[in-house]
């Protein structure tokens, strides 16, 4: 069991709808927050709305070289005993018709911007704390017209499981969640292309419950079949 209450969390992508979500229901269990996200006005409404539970907020975008390290000079100094990260782009299309500069953003935030970020803030995590990292069903599935977007959420799933092994002898716990489809608005959203139909997706706020049951139970795996 990993205790929530008085705990202090980083969340970042705290600003989509998943990422709040699971702000709101970590500040419910007692947990005090740094969140994080690239809009200062969104993030200053969540700091709003959550009061007292928000202890720090830093506006950094992950796909500029500099965003992991300002994101981890807004914990410096503070013990931190979580990560939670909620941050990602999709993008929809043939895998040889995407260009550079939409291949360049899914790597840097979806991927690249975690790892940066895990080498300045997973040194300075307590004993027994933990990292939750929010992948997708797609890692597990491909899926054509999003090849790309799936090559990263594949590749943040294999990097937790290797910084499971890295980290055990320091006590931190890496949970690699992967939820189906969610109703968060992100494919409405693309940075390029055009979303398929896609069926009704899960409610938010069970998928966000549920990966903060996982978080609070100790689990290591979150497959999409456990949504």
């Amino acid at each position: 069991m990993t205790e929530l209450s008085g705990s202090h969390v980083l969340v970042v992508g705290a600003t989509g709808v998943l990422g709040a979500e699971l702000s709101r229901q970590l500040a419910a269990q007692g947990a005090q927050l740094t969140v994080s996200g690239r809009s200062e006005e969104k993030l200053s409404k969540l700091a709003d709305e959550l009061g007292e539970a928000v202890v720090g907020r830093v506006a950094a975008d992950l796909g500029r070289a500099a965003g992991p390290a300002e994101i981890a000079a807004a914990i410096y100094g503070r013990e931190l005993d979580g990560v939670v990260f909620a941050s990602g782009v999709v993008a929809f299309g043939p895998a040889v018709e995407v260009d550079d500069d939409t291949l360049d953003e899914l790597v840097l935030v979806n991927l690249l911007g975690y790892m940066r970020l895990m080498r300045d803030v997973a040194p300075r995590l307590t004993k027994g704390s933990f990292i939750a990292q929010i992948s997708a069903v797609v890692a597990e599935s491909p899926t054509a017209g999003m090849a790309a977007y799936s090559a990263t959420k594949a590749g943040l799933s294999a990097y937790g499981k290797a910084l499971t092994l890295e980290l055990r002898r320091q006590g931190v716990r890496v949970l690699d969640a992967r939820p189906p489809h969610t109703e968060t608005g992100l494919a409405s959203r693309p940075i390029a292309g055009e979303a398929p139909k896609l069926p009704q997706g899960k409610d938010p706020v069970a998928v966000a419950g549920r990966i903060v049951t996982a978080i609070r139970d100790g689990e290591r795996d979150l497959p999409s079949s456990s949504f």
